[in-house]
């Protein structure tokens, strides 16, 4: 594990601060009001290579490495989480599971879209099938040169923001979870139908909402990897999803931090500001100390992954205590701000709501406890 970011690590966390300060800092609560990310902005980090970041250059992507990828998450979620995890499911979830089991001709095709600003979404949560994603019945049945698609799929970041989803289906159901191929579906797909837009608690301007599928067509060229091989793409792609909701979640916990800070400075009590106070003084002692530690389990993580290592459980332990360190910090910089914190004039309300999912997606506290103790009960190193 690194124990400082490299100069080109540390250049890409200052641009990314930078792009934040001028462009999402200003407007987060305004995307937050409206529920909305504008199209111009996802132009725009496309042209500063941002909808690329983990594309191979030879796609036309930044193919930075997962460290630095980490610090622009961090950066873009500390000044708006809804975009963090756009971006991020995005990043690690679509382009990379085309770019490491897609097609050359797959790859040659929807890459350079995915990096020119078109969004992807990944599609596999339904109904009955949230953390048992093994029991999914979104159905793939063969027709000729082509799959017919059938069944819902909730909860499906940037839907409507998107024009390329990855779906997860069963194409041998008697198979359970070893019969689960995954396809690649175009939004101007027939029989394929967006639904409504969820109301969320937080993360709202990311988009989130059901699909459908009504004997939808998709070409058996359009299928990712191997068939039936889809539920070992999934959960390959979840660990990195769920490192991606890490540092998303350093990120939340130190924007929180930060207006705590700023905030028992400038407030005032018995004639000190109160910040002075030992009650509060050691609540940002811990704040500090929990966002430190969360971002140094997420940066390990990341570089076992990028040293081509298996961290299925690092991941989870990063998801685990970085998205539970969020709702802490978010928590404790409400209590510090008193009233005023419960007001949406003040940001670290917002913080409070956003902290909350990263603890539910890509996985509940519950599901990487359960992948932590089961490492630990093999005896993984």
């Amino acid at each position: 594990m690194p124990s400082e970011l490299n100069e080109d690590q540390q250049m890409m966390k200052d641009a990314a601060r930078e792009f934040a300060e001028k462009r999402l800092y200003p407007n987060a609560a305004k995307y937050d009001e409206d529920e909305r990310l504008p199209a111009e902005l996802f132009a725009e980090l496309a042209e500063l290579g941002y909808m690329g970041m983990l594309v191979p250059e030879k796609y036309g992507g930044m193919g930075l490495d997962p460290i630095s990828y980490a610090c622009i998450i961090e950066e873009f979620s500390r000044a708006c989480a809804g975009l963090g995890t756009t971006l991020s499911v995005h990043s690690s979830l679509i382009c990379g599971a085309i770019a490491e089991y897609g097609t050359e001709e797959q790859k040659a095709k929807y890459l350079p879209r995915l990096v020119g600003g078109e969004v992807g979404s990944y599609c596999i949560t339904e109904a009955a099938a949230g953390s048992d994603a093994g029991s999914l019945r979104t159905s793939a049945v063969r027709d000729g040169d082509s799959y017919l698609l059938n069944g819902e799929k909730v909860f499906v970041t940037s839907a409507d923001y998107s024009k390329i989803y990855l779906v997860f289906c069963s194409t041998e159901p008697a198979q359970e979870s070893h019969g689960i191929s995954l396809f690649l579906v175009e939004r101007d797909t027939p029989g394929f139908e967006i639904g409504a837009k969820e109301k969320k608690l937080g993360i709202r301007c990311s988009d989130t909402r059901s699909i459908s599928f009504t004997d939808a067509r998709v070409p058996a060229a359009q299928l990712i990897g191997e068939k039936n091989g889809g539920f070992k793409i999934a959960l390959a792609r979840l660990d990195h999803g769920r490192l991606g909701v890490a540092a998303q979640a350093v990120g939340i916990a130190e924007a929180a931090f930060a207006e705590a800070v700023k905030y028992s400075k400038e407030r005032r009590q018995f004639n000190q500001p109160i910040c002075e106070f030992q009650a509060i003084a050691f609540k940002l002692a811990d704040m500090r100390t929990r966002i430190d530690a969360a971002r140094c389990l997420t940066y390990r993580a990341f570089a076992l992954a990028e040293a081509g290592r298996r961290f299925s459980r690092e991941a989870a332990e990063a998801k685990l205590f970085a998205s539970e360190a969020a709702n802490w910090v978010a928590n404790e910089a409400v209590q510090i701000h008193g009233g005023y914190g419960y007001m949406r004039e003040y940001p670290v309300e917002r913080y409070f709501r956003d902290a909350r999912i990263t603890a539910i997606y890509e996985g509940t506290s519950e599901v990487q406890r359960i992948v932590i103790s089961r490492a630990v009960l093999r005896g993984d190193k």
